[in-house]
């Protein structure tokens, strides 16, 4: 069987192109950047398997370990995610 090619398409379920998919949002610089920063807070805050971790002041860039906190998955999805995350008092 051919190795699929960024060119080539594989639709999968529902017709859906994940290479596409790839390509254009996971692969992208800034992806990769948030991707990388998040296994940093996760190997940071030493969380477990189960276990979230929550950035306080919503910027999920900064890793300071005064800004992270390890949640249950539930409690993390509660938080607002939006520009005036963390910001509540």
């Amino acid at each position: 069987m051919k190795k699929p090619t960024k060119t080539s398409v594989m639709p999968g379920p529902a017709g859906r192109n994940y290479r596409k998919e790839y390509d254009n949002y996971h692969a992208s610089p800034e992806q990769k950047q948030k991707r990388a920063s998040r296994n940093a807070a996760r190997k940071k805050s030493n969380a477990k398997v189960g276990q979230d971790v929550h950035h306080r002041n919503g910027n999920p860039l900064d890793n300071r370990a005064s800004n992270l906190a390890v949640t249950t998955p539930r409690a993390n999805r509660s938080f607002p995610r939006n520009k005036s995350a963390g910001k509540r008092v």
